[in-house]
């Protein structure tokens, strides 16, 4: 099999750049800057459970101190050994941290694996990861663009990327989930990319 291909920002940025309404966007915006991120993918979804819903600072606050309750050790067995009482003193809620513990029982028993994820389809990706309670299609399309860095995701369910594409089209109304879903046919195979400049366009003045 195959392995899925990833983004390559510059090539993704070059492509844009040739779309009549992303094109003016690319060239203030710049290339594609997708920070790599090498969390082994348990701590990486662990830590995609805690922002959830939340500013980023204090999803950053919380996240820190189920580490430091871990004791740095982000694994299936650190979370089902630690106690309740310490992870929701962390600042979890109960839905959170049943979340963490549903995705470390599922990886503990092999009910979802995490080892071979890099070399899944991005389909098959999102199948097995919303196995686990709490983890939605959005949350396994972001764990693809920014820690798998696929090419090819297109998150129309992300508001930010549909008030983005908006912007950048000259919309007064952001489409809706299905609506967009066609409209990045044209897109392909650069999505991830175009979803990236929906986010920065929502940042700066247009250009």
């Amino acid at each position: 099999m195959a392995r899925p291909a990833l983004l390559r920002p510059r090539l993704a940025a070059d492509a844009l750049s040739r779309d009549p309404r992303f094109g003016p966007w690319v060239e203030r915006i710049g290339a594609v800057r997708v920070p790599r991120r090498d969390d082994p993918p348990f701590a990486y979804l662990t830590r995609a459970i805690c922002y959830q819903q939340l500013a980023g600072a204090a999803a950053a606050t919380i996240h820190g101190r189920v580490v430091d309750a871990l004791e740095g050790e982000v694994r299936p067995e650190t979370v089902l050994e630690a106690s309740e009482s310490d992870l929701r003193g962390a600042g979890l809620s109960a839905a959170k941290l049943a979340a963490i513990r549903d995705l470390a029982t599922k990886v503990s028993v092999g009910d979802v694996r995490l080892d071979d994820l890099d070399r899944l389809p991005d389909d098959e990706v999102v199948e097995r990861l919303t196995l686990v309670r709490g983890i939605g299609v959005w949350t396994a399309q972001m764990f693809l663009i920014f820690r798998l860095r696929r090419a090819d995701v297109w998150p129309t369910g992300d508001l930010g990327v549909r008030q983005g594409y908006a912007r950048i089209h000259g919309l007064e109304d952001p489409p809706t989930a299905r609506e967009l879903e066609p409209l990045g046919e044209r897109l392909r195979p650069w999505r991830s990319a175009a979803a990236w400049y929906c986010y920065r366009a929502l940042e700066i003045d247009s250009p």
